[in-house]
């Protein structure tokens, strides 16, 4: 390509060319060439309604024609008013308080920020490190990556971190749950290195614990043992360490509960969401906050000391609250769960008797399947061997967009795909997806 011609777009990798996505409709992204392709992961979990629903494409039409911004730090706005009292209506636990962002690494950094905040205003200044776990992924600020336990996603900016955060073993049955051991007594076991983290640290040093709720893009779908969040929670309610659940990715209708923390039977103290709360027709996300803490700010310095320019957005949050009434009207989270259960069944018939397919893991339609070298044993393929990159490229070619991923085992090693379709997904397109992900696998292992 000439300099002339040459693309300004930064890419995230500058050194691949990417075919330029047209037009989309359903569960279809169509390419400027024609090219179509079955969106069997959302982009990244993002696009739950599918795309151009004509439902969202008017209220963000209807927003514009009456306002399209307004700066917080100014006025509210009866968009993120009314979007802010449906999910604190449908959140477990009572009220809540709902700060608004555009993405789920924002979230993460204000709980980050908030976290600290309420400590001090109680005194307990001591506060000083967080806690999260390997494996994790929180987002790609600073702050949220400091939280986030995938080594070769920090090891360029390691020195930069924030230093206060420690991690500890995550909650991951296929890998490190023992031979003979029960789900319950390995949920237990998983929840004791939080104990033993907090002991080290010290006591009144731990801020807050960090977790995703069901891990999502690092280690692919993987859930909770029975039991491992109430044992958490116990934890934190005894040290006085603030409980944090991280559900850009699992939440919002995902996992086939609209917060997956409800099939947990536990209330934390703070939840970030994202990606599906907009479902990708604007960029919003949010740090969902319980009323009684909030409340601690209020009667205090009564000021959160953050925020950005587009808080609160006007336009977004009509998008996002549109969302939650299609969700209603359209029954599409119970929809999730059952179509989540048909399309779990499915690619476990389609991978029963294959070699290389180790694990098939999630809830709803967060599914996840991990890819071995060898099934009895559990070992994966070499690094060099690039399977995930090899299979996202074998998929778009086979018209598929799926999300794959390295180094689920050590951060290094190890490989999954992550599958996580529009909850408008069909009985057709359920079949399509498992016949093109099975060509797709067999072509990226070769």
């Amino acid at each position: 390509m000439s300099e002339t011609n040459r693309s300004r777009v930064f890419y995230r990798h500058l050194k691949t060319d990417y075919p330029s996505a047209a037009a989309g409709s359903g569960a279809y992204i169509t390419d400027a060439s024609g090219k179509q392709y079955l969106d069997a992961s959302g982009g990244a979990a993002i696009s739950c309604l599918g795309h151009g629903h004509p439902r969202i494409v008017a209220a963000i039409k209807q927003q514009l024609d009456t306002m399209a911004f307004a700066h917080t730090r100014f006025f509210t706005n009866e968009a993120a008013e009314e979007l802010a009292a449906v999910l604190s209506d449908k959140a477990p636990g009572g009220a809540w308080r709902v700060y608004f962002l555009s993405g789920g690494s924002e979230a993460n950094e204000a709980a980050i920020k908030l976290a600290r905040q309420l400590h001090v205003e109680r005194g307990e200044a001591s506060r000083d490190t967080f806690i999260a776990r390997q494996q994790s992924y929180h987002g790609n600020t600073i702050g949220a990556l400091s939280l986030s336990g995938n080594p070769h996603r920090r090891e360029v900016f390691e020195p930069v971190l924030m230093h206060q955060v420690r991690h500890i073993a995550p909650c991951f049955s296929y890998r490190l749950r023992q031979e003979g051991e029960s789900e319950e007594a390995y949920g237990a076991r998983a929840a004791g290195a939080l104990t033993a983290e907090i002991d080290a640290l010290g006591a009144e040093r731990a801020i807050a614990f960090f977790a995703e709720t069901v891990v999502g893009s690092t280690l692919g779908a993987v859930p909770p043992a029975p039991g491992y969040f109430k044992q958490i929670r116990q934890i934190c309610d005894d040290t006085g360490t603030l409980m944090i659940l991280d559900e850009v990715m699992a939440g919002m209708g995902r996992t086939g509960t609209l917060f997956s923390c409800e099939q947990d039977g536990v209330i934390p103290d703070m939840i970030s969401i994202a990606k599906g709360l907009g479902a990708g027709y604007q960029s919003i996300g949010a740090l969902m906050v319980r009323a009684e803490l909030a409340d601690e700010i209020e009667a205090g310095s009564g000021f959160f000391q953050h925020g950005h320019s587009y808080v609160g957005h006007p336009t977004a949050c009509a998008a996002a609250l549109e969302v939650q009434r299609v969700f209603d009207d359209e029954n599409l989270i119970e929809r999730c769960a059952k179509v989540g259960t048909k399309l779990r069944s499915a690619l476990a018939e389609t991978f029963a008797d294959h070699p290389h397919i180790g694990d098939i893991r999630g809830r709803g339609l967060l599914l996840g399947i991990e890819i071995v070298k060898n099934r009895e044993t559990k070992a994966p393929f070499s690094a060099k061997r690039n399977v995930s990159a090899k299979l996202k490229s074998r998929a778009m070619e086979n018209g598929l967009v799926c999300y794959p991923d390295s180094g689920t085992v050590d951060g290094l090693n190890g490989d999954h795909v992550l599958i996580a379709p529009p909850f408008i997904i069909t009985d057709g397109q359920i079949s399509e997806l498992t016949d093109k992900l099975s060509r797709s696998i067999d072509a990226a292992i070769g």
